[in-house]
């Protein structure tokens, strides 16, 4: 291969490095929105569940814990009595889905959560 040949071989292996890069990036980012989307869903169907159309759920409800071991046999990993509580807290939290961050993860959205004061949660956000 002749120095031409080969510097345009280089720059073929580093715009196809370029384009994998950009691409499993989105890719992760366009996944992770689907998994957040999905949880605040799977929260709000708990929530409307255990509310059954009052404004206030009944206490000392074992539904969480059920709903662990349940969907955990069902589904396989990732819900844990306290990431199902985190999906419940969710849509709690972020009432309408559209107001969720693209930008944000799963992970992102569960440290956020354990803020209690609404005002510092929404500066985090950003």
């Amino acid at each position: 291969m002749n120095i031409l040949a080969k510097s345009g071989y280089k720059y073929l292996i580093n715009d196809i490095g370029n384009l994998l890069h950009k691409n499993r990036t989105k890719t992760i980012q366009y996944v992770n929105n689907i998994l957040v989307e999905t949880y605040w869903y799977i929260g709000k169907r708990i929530v409307e569940f255990e509310q059954k159309g009052n404004e206030k759920a009944e206490y000392g409800s074992k539904l969480l814990k059920q709903l662990s071991k349940d969907l955990s046999l069902s589904y396989g990993k990732g819900f844990s009595r306290s990431n199902i509580q985190y999906m419940r807290l969710i849509f709690i939290k972020y009432p309408k889905c559209q107001t969720l961050s693209g930008k944000l993860s799963w992970s992102h959205y569960v440290e956020l959560l354990t803020i209690s004061d609404d005002l510092t949660r929404s500066f985090y956000k950003k």
